[in-house]
């Protein structure tokens, strides 16, 4: 009955639709179907996906990917940036070769960088700050202890490796999109087509 009722319901708010476009002598055509040897109009709706009940190790992957996919989508726009910026840092360092001028510009480099990212970056979670090395790791090729290593030495790379190690981190984070990182990398192309960036 409930049926029947949606296809009457479906041919008047056709009718309806049809009469305010054309005269009440004009004739229409629509798509019709044989039902139950009844020959009616109808239309095609839009595919809608039914889910089972997820098992408990299914919620457990969904919650894990929905924590993932937001972590990239908070940190991606600070990758870029930074990858921006430390790609460029390398690239005039190429033409500086005296050792207190290569000093005295990542000096005010580094104040720059500490004025824009400072407070947002110590905003993030410690998992957050995991997927932004990654990415890092991914926009220079350079992990963030090879990055801290060249520009403020092995000394400074080591305290800030124990201290990340402290809290359960490394700086080492390599991104490996062909393995372990697979699923974080289709995020992260969803992303970057979101923001317009070519990968």
């Amino acid at each position: 009955m409930r049926r029947v009722l949606f296809f009457v319901l479906m041919l008047v708010s056709s009718h309806v639709d049809a009469q305010s476009r054309y005269g009440p002598n004009d004739t229409l055509t629509v798509p019709y179907i044989v039902y139950a040897g009844d020959t009616m109009t109808y239309r095609e709706f839009e595919m809608v996906f039914v889910f089972a009940h997820m098992s408990e190790a299914q919620r457990q992957a969904y919650r894990e990917w929905t924590r993932l996919r937001n972590a990239v989508y908070v940190t991606y726009p600070y990758a870029k940036k930074a990858g921006m910026i430390i790609n460029d840092v390398n690239l005039k360092l190429k033409g500086i070769t005296d050792e207190h001028k290569r000093k005295k510009y990542l000096s005010s480099r580094e104040k720059d960088l500490k004025k824009e990212f400072t407070e947002p970056l110590t905003n993030l979670s410690i998992y957050q700050g995991k997927i932004l090395m990654k990415l890092i790791n991914r926009e220079t090729h350079n992990t963030c202890y090879e990055l801290i290593k060249d520009y403020r030495g092995g000394f400074s790379a080591g305290f800030w490796q124990t201290i990340a190690w402290l809290f359960g981190n490394t700086l080492k984070q390599e991104y490996h999109p062909e393995s372990e990182d697979a699923e974080m990398d289709k995020i992260v192309h969803e992303v970057a087509r979101m923001y317009g960036h070519e990968f």
